[in-house]
């Protein structure tokens, strides 16, 4: 696939100058949206009232047939109740939708919120789900724990073999999920491919039958990379990661295609779950302007975290998909790209430690024990994506919801580590990480 340069984002969003960059119009937006006029703020305000004023019944009417009726659309919306739809979160939609190059996106309150919207629209009882078999743990017990009981089979495996998805997929199947990069372990999944197949699927379907490919993307954000443009139908993200940026709010999108926008708001009004307006603001006028900033120092500073820890002699294994050593490199140059198509392998890394029995991880618990008590730049914490380095133990924190042996098949190991780069200066990652593993046999 040849590499796709998206940096003028004026092509795809109307009343923007000719030759704008993504960097730019995540800090300035469009000085006027349909969702409010504000030329006269410099900074986007920000709305508080759980319901509007309505002119006369007819109004408050059509509005809320239009959400009842799961086929709305917000070219002009008729603000009756947040939970609906509200301006500042519309807002945040819109930026969010054009950065990843789609065309809707709809809130949530959390990214769970969004992941349990998108394939809700999308799977009824007696449909099959195909996904990865590594999963965030959440996601993992929302499929195995949850969908039983609404009679939708989830079928994990590895879909990084291709011939794997295309004897999976059955005449129930009606979405294949993964994450790209994969949470924890960095594995990535070839979206290109995974069209292809779903393509020669969708050719004999019915037009209500159609297989719809979703893809979590909170790891890359669309400053990495934007799976729509790659061959997904849908992204979820957890904005409370690395759009959100700065660990005060929590929050979710789901963005695709115009024919599910209606579907994903009534979703959302029958549901909940709506992103609040105070969570929204911050993500908007704090969160996405600063994102390109953030992942670039977070990008150098991965790379020679990694560096670091790929040739430490207490390290047995790093994953990072910039390092010359990832498996899957040639793929990550493919589509981890910045929208001026520069390659941008992300601020994740996971590294497992030495040990004498890597089922009983000794080390592994020294070394991130003494940072909990002893790091000044290491945070022990869950979560990811924020100004602070996070580091934590995936199979027994994250991932816990994943049972041992599934865990084990999925590459998360009892001696893994997860390390979410933030902002601080590389040399005291370092230092603190030195000090950290001095600490194992």
């Amino acid at each position: 696939m040849a590499k796709q340069n998206n940096s003028d984002i004026s092509k795809r969003v109307r009343n923007i100058p000719p030759g704008t960059s993504v960097e730019s119009y995540l800090i300035h937006g469009r000085h006027f949206t349909d969702k409010w006029d504000f030329r006269h703020h410099i900074i986007p305000p920000i709305s508080s009232s759980v319901t509007y004023r309505l002119d006369k019944t007819e109004r408050g009417a059509r509005g809320f047939q239009e959400y009842a009726s799961g086929d709305a659309h917000r070219t002009k919306p008729i603000y009756i109740y947040d939970r609906l739809d509200e301006p500042t979160r519309g807002m945040l939609e819109d930026e969010l939708a054009n950065v990843e190059g789609g065309e809707f996106c709809v809130a949530f309150s959390t990214g769970m919120a969004a992941i349990s919207a998108a394939l809700g629209v999308l799977l009824n009882a007696g449909d099959e789900l195909v996904s990865h078999k590594t999963l965030y743990g959440c996601t993992y017990s929302l499929f195995t724990n949850w969908y039983p009981r609404l009679n939708i089979k989830t079928n994990l495996l590895d879909l990084r073999r291709p011939n794997d998805l295309k004897a999976a997929i059955t005449d129930k199947t009606r979405a294949v999920y993964f994450e790209s990069p994969v949470n924890p372990t960095l594995e990535l999944i070839d979206i290109g491919e995974v069209r292809k197949i779903v393509d020669e699927v969708n050719k004999k379907r019915a037009a209500d039958r159609q297989v719809y490919i979703v893809v979590d993307n909170t790891f890359a954000t669309p400053y990495c990379q934007r799976p729509l443009e790659l061959g997904a139908h849908v992204v979820v993200h957890s904005l409370t990661k690395n759009i959100g940026g700065y660990g005060t709010d929590m929050g979710g999108a789901v963005i695709g295609p115009a024919e599910l926008e209606g579907q994903v708001l009534l979703y959302r009004k029958d549901f909940g779950a709506a992103l609040a307006p105070k969570s929204a603001w911050p993500i908007l006028v704090y969160g996405l302007p600063t994102l390109p900033l953030r992942l670039k120092q977070q990008m150098q500073t991965a790379e020679q975290v990694a560096q670091f820890l790929n040739g430490h002699p207490k390290v047995a294994k790093v994953a990072y998909p910039g390092l010359s050593t990832h498996p899957q490199l040639a793929l990550a140059k493919k589509q981890m790209r910045t929208p001026d198509g520069q390659f941008a392998p992300g601020n994740m890394i996971y590294f497992e430690t030495v040990e004498k029995d890597p089922g009983q991880p000794h080390n592994n618990i020294k070394v991130v024990d003494w940072i909990a008590k002893n790091a000044y730049t290491l945070t022990l914490a869950v979560s990811l994506g924020q100004l602070r380095t996070l580091i934590e133990n995936p199979g027994a924190m994250t991932h816990a919801a994943v049972p041992p042996e599934k865990r084990l098949e999925g590459g998360i190991t009892p001696n893994g580590i997860r390390l979410s780069i933030g902002v601080e200066s590389a040399d005291d990652i370092i230092r603190d990480l030195e000090k950290a593993l001095a600490q194992a046999d």
